[in-house]
């Protein structure tokens, strides 16, 4: 397989993950957790004695889904992920969370874009690490602002979004080294 339909593959997968990972954050929170109350969002525990909404996890992911999205596919592809994870996440959001969500989404993908391009030439695995960590306390801080005015949940939100990220490392190395071992370089 040429390394340019390897790339392609790979990057449309990324896409279709990261598409996903919008209305699936929004179907856990009704239906995912060790503790769902009633007219509640489901939760789960992130830390000793920390919970957070089941949806953040699906966040975290999606962090690192745009950047390998960018990865394979180019930058307009990332941008791109974007504008249409933001579409969807007004979409699927319940009505009195459509703007916190949808925005929420916007910024903290974006930033995680401003962060990851300039990293992730040379530094692959800290790109996806300062861009996902970046973006989550960014979408943590609007989404809970914006649907809350307050940030009483945002270390909930933050460690349940890290651990994704944290956890994508080792697949990020993995695939990183396969890339330099066989030629593949990004779009």
């Amino acid at each position: 397989m040429s390394h340019n339909r390897l790339r392609n593959i790979e990057g449309s997968v990324f896409l279709l993950l990261f598409c996903l990972t919008v209305p699936v954050a929004n179907w856990m929170l009704g239906h995912v957790g060790t503790v769902c109350p009633a007219g509640e969002p489901c939760l789960v525990p992130v830390a000793p004695g920390l919970m957070a909404p089941s949806g953040v996890l699906m966040i975290g992911v999606a962090l690192v889904l745009r950047d390998l999205v960018q990865r394979r596919l180019g930058t307009e592809f990332g941008v791109a992920a974007i504008v249409a994870g933001t579409a969807l996440s007004a979409a699927v959001a319940p009505p009195s969370l459509v703007v916190a969500s949808a925005a929420a989404f916007l910024v903290s993908e974006f930033t995680d874009f401003a962060v990851y391009t300039p990293l992730a030439r040379r530094r692959l695995v800290l790109a996806v690490l300062a861009s996902g960590l970046t973006g989550l306390v960014i979408d943590s801080v609007v989404f809970l602002w914006l649907a809350f005015g307050s940030l009483d949940f945002l270390l909930g939100q933050i460690v349940g979004k890290a651990w994704m990220v944290l956890l994508s490392i080792p697949f990020i190395m993995i695939m990183r080294r396969r890339d330099e071992r066989i030629g593949l370089t990004p779009a």
